[in-house]
């Protein structure tokens, strides 16, 4: 994955690069209330579907989850009838890089995940950008699998907004279209490599915000 990166000299004359950690916070959660409306749990896994810039960073979060039985990154949203890295990156297909999230809905809610998603996962005010990556394929989305999830998500997105709980307005957007699981490489990043420039910078910090915020939630 293709990262700006800064330059930074090290003992011995070496230069690396790594990237910049957030200035606007990315080490505390947002305070937002829990959603008012949820969907009605049953015994079968649902899945959950949702874009919040690189999908490194939000499937670490996801997968830490209690009730989350397992997390696919991958691309969600384009009119192409393919996704790959290459394709997506050329921000040509209209896809975005998404998570697809399988959970056991008695241990925990649609409308919780929807919670850890604005709180923690993405920064629901910014418009086609996450941290350091820019593009449509950074946006943030939610892609609901039926009617009952894009009710609940619409209506949070509706009280977040009445509770003023950003200081700028929510730019994320209901879609839909097909999710394409991404390349094995990009499947639990963040655990196969944790000394990764990226993942130090920008993804740990956010793990460990979740962590912080929703202890009860953690897994």
């Amino acid at each position: 994955m293709i990262k700006p990166l800064l330059p930074i000299a090290l003992a011995g004359g070496l230069v690396f690069a790594v990237a910049r950690p957030s200035l606007a916070g990315a080490e505390r959660a947002v305070v937002i209330p829990a959603p008012a409306r949820d969907v009605v749990p049953t015994a079968s896994p649902r899945v959950a579907v949702f874009a919040g810039g690189c999908f490194w960073g939000v499937s670490a979060v996801f997968e830490r989850v209690k009730g989350v039985t397992g997390v696919t990154s991958g691309y969600a949203g384009g009119t192409a009838g393919s996704a790959t890295y290459d394709q997506v990156s050329t921000e040509r297909t209209g896809h975005a890089e998404a998570v697809r999230i399988t959970y056991d809905p008695r241990v925990v809610s649609y409308g919780t995940l929807l919670r850890v998603y604005f709180s923690i996962a993405t920064d629901p005010t910014s418009l086609n950008q996450q941290g350091p990556d820019s593009g449509p394929s950074y946006r943030t989305a939610i892609f609901p699998q039926n009617e009952a999830q894009r009710g609940v998500a619409a209506a949070y997105i509706a009280q977040l907004t009445r509770a003023k709980a950003f200081p700028r307005p929510i730019v994320t957007k209901l879609e839909t279209g097909r999710f394409f699981a991404a390349e094995e490489y990009h499947q639990h990043f963040y655990d196969k490599n944790p000394n990764h420039p990226y993942i130090v910078a920008w993804d740990k910090p956010k793990v460990a915000a979740f962590r912080a915020a929703f202890p009860q939630l953690a897994k």
